[in-house]
């Protein structure tokens, strides 16, 4: 519900912030004329089960979408990604219990009606979780399914809100409720 409520507080103020500065609305990203890449950067919170306590996740990244699979049903951008999670006891600081994760993915972006302005995306991710702070650092197979929706401030220059479902070999899974930027070339 937190998810939500951040996810519509983004997109109001988005909008409110594109329509003092009177911009018009994206007629076609560069994604759309071929190819891109992506460089983004998120920050956001896992919400931890049993205890529900807010963790720390950071996240950066660089995708590239290819033409050539435009019409694929699963994605058209490929993607890498590092992400840290703090694990401690200490929700949003760096503590010796971590998981750094490096993952390959498949985004697949997506218009929606009514809107150029906002697009949505749907994001598989494969890969690799190490997590440090006990004796030895323990390597786990990571899942992770993610569905979000991109602000367009221009051809470049993006917002990106998610809300990821994980999964780690050996750990309950659990979501978590990212917002970050985007820069496109």
């Amino acid at each position: 519900m937190a998810a939500l409520a951040c996810f519509s507080l983004v997109l109001v103020a988005a909008g409110f912030a594109l329509a003092q500065t009177g911009s018009t609305p994206v007629a076609e990203q560069p994604a759309s004329q071929g190819t891109s890449t992506d460089l983004f950067v998120m920050f956001g919170s896992d919400v931890v089960r049993p205890s529900l306590a807010p963790k720390a996740n950071y996240n950066i990244g660089l995708g590239h979408t290819m033409k050539f699979l435009k019409k694929n049903p699963l994605g058209d951008e490929l993607t890498f990604g590092y992400t840290y999670e703090n694990a401690g006891s200490h929700g949003f600081l760096h503590t010796q219990f971590g998981s750094h994760t490096e993952a390959l993915g498949l985004m697949k972006n997506f218009a929606l009606p009514g809107t150029k302005r906002v697009s949505g995306y749907t994001w598989v991710q494969g890969g690799v979780t190490s997590m440090t702070g006990n004796p030895r650092v323990e390597n786990r197979f990571y899942d992770g399914e993610s569905l979000g929706a991109i602000v367009h401030f221009n051809d470049r220059n993006s917002i990106w809100i998610q809300e990821t479902f994980n999964k780690i070999v050996t750990v309950p899974w659990y979501t978590t409720a990212m917002f970050g930027y985007t820069r496109s070339w």
